[in-house]
């Protein structure tokens, strides 16, 4: 039966973002990106195999209009090849007899090594519904059976689910790559491209039939787990090192931090380009800072993403709900990304990092601000008068009328649920007349409240994997987010 479908549309002002006065470091942010971009370069290529195909340099130009993510190779570093797919078995992960899932070769891996796998969906060794790595690889998705060619958003999707089955599935983020303890000065490149990660399999409904509600305790006496509040994808790197991420979607997750979460260390930077987010609680993206000293910040730059519907952790949470927020020991040059529809906010610079350039970013259905510095949150057209700390290189960031191909069943429920303040849970609070509480009434301590019932009837409901995809297939605006590789 065919889905009822609607465009969903908000309509908004455009702003410019004018220079402000903050800047004495914007060089920094060029250096640090010309840098990485020549060290990205002169990495190994993939051999002859099809490749990711969008550019790997950390260049602030603007995105080719057309299918221009599939004209280059990725590159990455060099390392031992292997192959995945899903009906494969063995340990050879040779193309002519690929392994069946990434965890069979786990132990197989080595600093450097290249894992394509085959469209399918993966759920890991005995349904274990994680990955985590210590060992810096890459993990290349959205092959042909063959591997001769890839369409990772349509005919090839690599997909990693899992279960939340209690005998089975961990809660641990879907697919980690943890390098700083054992690699803490490797300096090749972590590359992660052509990758879908979907939770809705993983999380724990109240109503497996309708799946509108997630819940965060686990209930042994089902047989669930808790929802997991890890991030879908997880990047954690020593000194040096490059982080690459593109072409990838992320949905369903309900993280506590970042949907998509990277940690960059001592001198290291990380290209988040052409990814997908949508329907996470947290941060859509949260960059980290793994080094804190004076000089040798990490570098990010985030360009041509989408970042649509970041809840709150949850319906009476004060945190989460944006669509990008950073440390402040980093510089972060962010371009032509879509940032919509956030519980709270677009970019959260809360922790003040001093070197932040947006330019070309379509904000759009925010319910509190488009931009957060210390407490205060800003519109748009406030950013001029009184943010702090956005370099004299930002500019063209706007607002303007958008159109969705949402899900109509979807979108009613998400813009129809029930918002909890912490102000109603703390007044339905009472204090029981339990002996605890005379006890601490004896010595003036607090009385201790007794549980709140208060809860939403929606919160996280499960996005179609389809549904979320095609939110993904063009740009918007002013050629802002990503499009399909």
């Amino acid at each position: 039966m065919c889905k009822r479908m609607f465009p969903f549309i908000l309509t908004g002002i455009i702003f410019g973002i004018c220079s402000v006065q903050v800047s004495a470091q914007i060089s920094k942010i060029k250096k640090a990106a010309e840098q990485t971009s020549s060290a990205i370069s002169k990495n190994t290529p993939v051999g002859k195999d099809p490749a990711p195909k969008n550019s790997t340099g950390f260049s602030s130009s603007s995105k080719p209009s057309g299918n221009s993510h599939s004209t280059e190779k990725p590159a990455v570093s060099e390392g031992k090849q292997y192959y995945v797919r899903p009906d494969g078995k063995g340990k050879d992960a040779t193309k002519e007899m690929p392994a069946k899932d990434i965890a069979a070769i786990a132990m197989q891996l080595k600093a450097g090594d290249v894992v394509h796998l085959a469209a399918g969906v993966y759920t890991s060794k005995a349904d274990q519904s994680s990955d985590v790595f210590t060992v810096p690889i890459s993990i290349i998705g959205g092959y042909s059976p063959d591997f001769s060619s890839r369409d990772p958003w349509g005919q090839y999707k690599t997909v990693f689910s899992g279960s939340n089955d209690i005998s089975k599935g961990l809660t641990t983020e879907r697919i980690g790559i943890l390098t700083d303890k054992d690699y803490k000065d490797w300096t090749g490149t972590v590359l992660i491209d052509g990758i879908i990660v979907d939770n809705g399999a993983r999380n724990y409904y109240q109503d497996p039939k309708t799946e509108t509600l997630i819940r965060r305790k686990a209930s042994p006496e089902k047989g669930m787990n808790p929802t997991p509040n890890t991030p879908g994808i997880k990047i954690r790197t020593g000194s040096g090192t490059k982080v690459v991420i593109k072409n990838c979607v992320v949905t369903n997750t309900a993280p506590t931090q970042g949907a998509l979460d990277v940690q960059v260390g001592k001198g290291g930077a990380a290209l988040i380009e052409n990814n997908l987010i949508v329907n996470n609680t947290g941060e859509g993206i949260m960059c980290k800072s793994n080094h804190h000293g004076a000089t040798d910040h990490p570098a990010y730059t985030v360009k041509n993403n989408t970042i649509l519907f970041t809840w709150k952790y949850d319906a009476i949470g004060s945190f989460g709900g944006n669509s990008i927020m950073f440390d402040n020991a980093l510089t972060l040059l962010a371009e032509n990304n879509v940032f919509g529809f956030s519980d709270f906010g677009g970019v959260n610079n809360i922790k003040q990092c001093k070197t932040v350039t947006l330019k070309n970013n379509l904000f759009v259905g925010h319910k509190k601000y488009d931009y957060q510095e210390f407490g205060t949150g800003l519109k748009l057209d406030e950013l001029e008068d009184y943010a702090n700390y956005i370099t004299r290189e930002s500019g063209n960031n706007y607002s303007q009328e958008i159109k969705l191909n949402v899900n109509k069943t979807w979108v009613e429920q998400y813009f129809g649920r029930q918002e909890i303040s912490r102000a109603e849970v703390d007044a339905a609070a009472k204090a029981s007349n339990s002996g605890a509480n005379q006890l601490r009434a004896m010595f003036g301590l607090p009385l201790q409240a007794g549980a709140v019932s208060k809860d939403a009837d929606i919160w996280l409901h499960r996005m179609q994997l389809d549904d979320a995809i095609r939110l993904g297939f063009s740009t918007y605006g002013n050629n802002s987010g990503c499009s399909k590789p």
